[in-house]
């Protein structure tokens, strides 16, 4: 006799219980890149905040990009790391579906965002003269904004169809965290349509933005190549590689989990291609976009100046 879904209250998050014997390894790892994540996106934000000659449409972007990576870090790995820690592995019904709305809607946000910091760096690279007409405070907003709203309402939407499966006891979710293809594959209801919608979602979050971002760093890359500088291509190629780097791992990270048909080798690596989109942009895109620009590097110089300046004034008074 099936159960109904409220006879089911929590569900097992196995996550990465096949390697209990590197636990210690695992919990040291994913705590160093917490609070790598957390510090290295609030020291951006901050700065962006403070200095002004970073209050810039980049520099803005990037703000909200490191807000949504903080956001985004805090959905996963706190509950990944007190699994790992306590073994405790339970999570219940309306937590994981929480964890589930967030991480998708931020998930959809950053691709959004991604894109919109392409462009940007498109229409300052490739129209220099009309880019502050075009890219201007209100268009800014405008485009955060949207990228935001239209995650949320999306996502929404998403979460409603989910919300309408039925789970009939077997609650062990072979994941580190509540993902939308572990939460189909539990469900006893008839799973077609909102398999469908699932692949139509990753396919409208994922593939336009991608398209937009690639078409973007082409004319990016052709605009370099005319530069007459070595010393100049080789610096905008440097950044512009690594920019690349980045948005190429999350981006096919995402193809593989949600758009390619699992084969057995693609299932069995489905966490570690999670993990590609999940838990390592966060991490590495506050260094990438951020902290290697000579304006952050001259504003953290500024500020730790400003900090030395106050604390020997402070010592002096002292004395």
């Amino acid at each position: 006799m099936q159960r109904n879904q409220s006879e089911i209250t929590e569900f097992i998050l196995l996550g990465f219980g096949e390697l209990h014997h590197l636990k210690f390894f695992l919990v040291l790892a994913f705590l160093l890149i917490y609070i790598l994540t957390m510090v290295s996106n609030f020291l951006t934000i901050l700065l962006i905040l403070t200095d002004q000659h970073l209050h810039t449409p980049m520099y803005f972007f990037l703000g909200n990009l490191s807000c949504l990576e903080m956001m985004y870090s805090s959905t996963i790995l706190p509950k990944m790391l007190s699994a790992l820690v306590t073994e405790d592995k339970a999570i219940s019904i309306k937590g994981c579906f929480t964890q589930f709305y967030f991480g998708s809607f931020l998930v959809c946000t950053e691709c959004y965002l991604l894109s919109v910091m392409s462009y940007d760096r498109f229409l300052a690279i490739c129209k220099p003269l009309h880019y502050a007409t075009l890219m201007n405070g209100k268009v800014c907003v405008q485009l955060a904004g949207s990228s935001w709203i239209n995650s949320i309402a999306v996502i929404s939407i998403y979460l409603g169809l989910m919300l309408q499966l039925r789970y009939c006891g077997h609650n062990e979710i072979d994941h580190f965290f509540c993902e939308a293809l572990p939460l189909v594959k539990l469900s006893c209801s008839d799973t077609f349509l909102v398999k469908l919608v699932t692949f139509a979602v990753a396919f409208i979050i994922t593939f336009p933005p991608f398209i937009s971002t690639l078409v973007s760093y082409i004319y990016i890359i052709a605009a370099i190549l005319r530069i007459p500088s070595t010393t100049g291509r080789q610096k905008a190629f440097s950044t512009c590689s690594s920019h690349l780097i980045v948005v190429s791992i999350f981006y096919g990270a995402i193809f593989i989990v949600y758009l390619i048909p699992k084969t057995d080798s693609v299932r069995y690596f489905n966490k570690i291609f999670s993990l590609l989109y999940t838990v390592l942009p966060p991490l590495l895109n506050p260094l990438i976009y951020s902290l290697r620009n000579k304006d952050v590097k001259d504003a953290m110089r500024k500020a730790a100046g400003k900090i030395l300046k106050v604390k020997c004034m402070h010592q002096k008074f002292k004395i």
